[in-house]
C-alpha cells in the first residue's frame, strides 16, 4: 500500500516529529511504501494567489501544485500530522489544502449542484496534537467540532474515507512517560488500521 504523510510542524525536535517517525516506522514495518511531504522542509507556498486561481480555472495547474497532486494520485492512504493552532490547522497545512485539493482534482459539482468527491478510493488518517487536555476538548464539544470540520469538511468532502482521527492533548504539560505512551498509541493504531 502506498502512503502519503503530509507533515506540518516547523521543528525537527518536536513531539510531532517523533509522531511522524513512529508512524513511518509502523507502516514500513508492515511493508508499506511511505512518502513524507514535510511542508516546512520543502518550503511549500501556502498562499492561493489570484494567479493560481486563474491558471487552475484555465486548466493549467501550477507546477508546485501539480507535484503535490501527483503524490496524492499515487497514494492509497493520506495521513495528516499537525499541531492544533487556534483550534485550526497551521496556515501552511491550510494553504496546502487550499491549493492542492483543488476543484476538478479533489472534488467537483454535478449537474444537480451536489458535490462529488474525486478522491473516493483513498483512506485518510489525521493525527493532531494540542496543548489543551483531551478531556476539556471532549467536554466542550471541541473534539466533535474539529472532527466535523476536518474529517468531514476536508477528507469527506473530497471522498476520502477517514479511518481515524487521533487527538493527542495536553502535550505541553505531559511528561516523557506520557509521551512515550502516546507514541505507542500512534504505532499500535497505525498497525491496526493498515
Amino acid at each position: 500500500m502506498n502512503h502519503l504523510i503530509v507533515y506540518a510542524h516547523p521543528f525537527e525536535d518536536s513531539f510531532n516529529h517523533a509522531i511522524l517517525e513512529s508512524a513511518v516506522a509502523a507502516l514500513e514495518s508492515k511493508g508499506h511504501s511511505v512518502v513524507v511531504r514535510d511542508l516546512y522542509a520543502i518550503g511549500f507556498n501556502p498562499v492561493l494567489s489570484p494567479k493560481d486561481f486563474k491558471e487552475l480555472r484555465s486548466g493549467h495547474t501550477p507546477e508546485d501544485i501539480a507535484t503535490e497532486q501527483e503524490y496524492i494520485k499515487k497514494a492509497d492512504a493520506i495521513t495528516f500530522i499537525y499541531p492544533l493552532w487556534w483550534t485550526g490547522l497551521p496556515a501552511i497545512l491550510q494553504g496546502y489544502i487550499d491549493r492542492v485539493f483543488a476543484y476538478g482534482f479533489a472534488y467537483q459539482y454535478n449537474k444537480e449542484g451536489m458535490v462529488e468527491g474525486l478522491l473516493a478510493s483513498k483512506k485518510g488518517v489525521m493525527i493532531t496534537t494540542h496543548g489543551t487536555p483531551n478531556m476539556y476538548y471532549d467536554a466542550s464539544g471541541m473534539t466533535q467540532s474539529l472532527k466535523q470540520t476536518t474529517d468531514e469538511g476536508i477528507f469527506g468532502f473530497c471522498g476520502v474515507e477517514t479511518l481515524e482521527h487521533l487527538f493527542l492533548g495536553g502535550i505541553s504539560s505531559s511528561d516523557d512517560v506520557t509521551r512515550k505512551a502516546m507514541l505507542q498509541t500512534v504505532e499500535t493504531k497505525i498497525k491496526e488500521l493498515f
